[in-house]
């Protein structure tokens, strides 16, 4: 168990290491204003690449972890675990704290190695009915592709399915695709390119799991479990 708590810990932590310190990064090197819109071509350039970025190397972590843990590193997909009855709910409460903890830590991180204070608490607002349906389809299309593909057999192509999905997330919804609530929170802590306001936190939580129940509901109708007969 300690294990599997520990790879849950690391693995989110290098998620969000990732996502905030390419973050910083690109918006480094542009120079440019945090914006919640791509406004220019810089600006799109700038999400492809940390779009990119996130993308790979979730698809990277994810393999380096998945015999240990299983690699959730999101709240949403170890909730649809314990409400499919593959994981014990005890079990399934200690991962979501490991990834809540192991975010903070990854962004802790991310500030640090760009010289920043560990923790800048982020003045991002991300508001607004259209964001919260944003997180809720985005959400939605992670979490209907994990479970579509562990439902039938395919598991092995979760990696790179993830990072592919994420991909488009990224590029393809107002909100850029949090789609994790561990992730959500944790971004509060740092006041750069990736950072969202504490109360914009809640909104985009509830929309998640929206989402992921969707998912859940119409991932068990599309692809049910076939039960084994026993003699």
């Amino acid at each position: 168990m300690a294990k599997k708590l520990a790879a849950e810990f690391l693995g989110t932590a290098m998620l969000l290491f990732v996502v905030v310190a390419t973050g910083i990064m690109v918006s480094t090197i542009a120079g440019d204003e945090i914006t919640e819109t791509v406004t220019s071509v810089g600006a799109a350039l700038q999400l492809f690449i940390v779009g990119v970025s996130v993308a790979v190397g979730l698809a990277v972590i994810i393999i380096l972890f998945v015999t240990i843990s299983g690699s959730h590193f999101n709240p949403i997909v170890t909730m649809t675990a314990m409400m499919d009855r593959s994981m014990d709910i005890g079990i399934g409460l200690a991962y979501i704290v490991a990834q809540f903890l192991g975010a903070a830590f990854g962004v802790i991180v991310g500030n640090l190695i760009f010289g920043l204070d560990p923790v800048t608490i982020s003045d991002t607002v991300r508001t607004g009915p259209v964001l919260r349906f944003s997180e809720m389809v985005a959400t939605f299309l992670l979490i209907i592709v994990i479970l579509g593909l562990v439902r039938t057999g395919r598991a092995s192509a979760v990696p790179w399915a993830v990072g592919g999905i994420v991909l488009v997330i990224v590029l393809a919804t107002s909100s850029t695709g949090f789609a994790n609530p561990a992730l959500t929170a944790a971004r509060t802590l740092t006041d750069t390119y990736t950072g969202i306001d504490p109360s914009s936190v809640m909104p985009f939580i509830t929309a998640q799991i929206a989402g992921g129940l969707l998912a859940f509901v119409v991932a068990a109708w599309l692809f049910p479990i076939e039960k084994t007969e026993t003699a």
